[in-house]
């Protein structure tokens, strides 16, 4: 089987992208699953009810977030229903919404088991994203072969070192957050693709996906500015990973990084 996880979506030049390129893919490689980070997908922080039912329409099947997920005041109230969003497993207890679910998305593949998690180096405090892991994998497990995991984190090493941890345990680790996709997709050894992170789908005539100018006044007077999201040069940013539906091992990984024509 094959799941499209699409990179942090920006604003509403990402919402573009994905309106624009996921019926495309789905119909040209015969995607099964399509997961997505949004949690900069409305005005760049955070993610709306309604800036989430435009990426359902567009045919995400999933919506994964990460430290801007309380950025929108109805978001506790939205993710308490809405069962196709995860905000990370590893926030303290009693927050509302899940971090994991098992989603049937074809009658021809097995379900699909989505875990998001948030990294803690040079992060807000959370809980710790390794021992969450062990103890949810199993229960994922239990339920399908195939677990497809986003791992939003600041540090390479970290993510690295998850995919490392979850290497024969989930069919897919692939980290968020930087908005600079890397180059260093592969299988390890157990099974399980990896891809530090996925870039992100949005403007990049811009500083990972705000204006320009703004970001460069703030650097140069430390003076407080209002980081507005650029709208040029849009990119699809993206992954495509091929899956053993029997076993839950990956068998392909292919990066995606697309121009869409203006």
């Amino acid at each position: 089987m094959k799941i499209l996880f699409i990179g942090d979506i920006v604003g509403r030049a990402g919402r573009e992208a994905v309106r624009k390129r996921v019926p495309v893919w789905v119909k040209e490689r015969q995607v099964d699953a399509v997961i997505a980070n949004g949690e900069n997908a409305a005005g760049g922080s955070g993610i709306t009810a309604a800036t989430a039912e435009e990426l359902f329409r567009a045919g995400v099947h999933v919506i994964t977030l990460g430290d801007h997920t309380w950025d929108q005041r109805e978001l506790p109230q939205y993710i308490e229903k809405e069962t196709r969003m995860l905000r990370p497993a590893n926030y303290p207890e009693g927050v509302p919404g899940r971090g994991w679910g098992v989603f049937e998305v074809s009658g021809f593949c097995p379900p699909v088991g989505v875990l998001n998690l948030q990294g803690r180096t040079f992060m807000n405090p959370v809980d710790d994203p390794f021992r969450v892991a062990s103890e949810l994998m199993p229960l994922l497990k239990e339920e399908t072969p195939v677990v497809f995991v986003d791992f939003h984190a600041e540090a390479t090493s970290e993510k690295i070192a998850m995919g490392r941890f979850l290497d024969g345990k989930a069919s897919a680790v692939v980290g968020t957050h930087t908005h600079v996709q890397t180059a260093d997709e592969q299988i390890f050894p157990g099974g399980t693709a990896f891809l530090c992170d996925v870039g992100f789908t949005g403007p990049h005539e811009s500083v990972i996906g705000r204006r320009i100018e703004p970001v460069l006044k703030r650097f140069l007077t430390g003076m407080p500015q209002r980081f507005e999201v650029a709208s040029e040069d849009i990119r699809f940013s993206a992954v495509l990973v091929t899956i053993d539906k029997q076993t839950g091992k990956s068998t392909g990984i292919e990066r995606i990084f697309e121009k869409l024509e203006s």
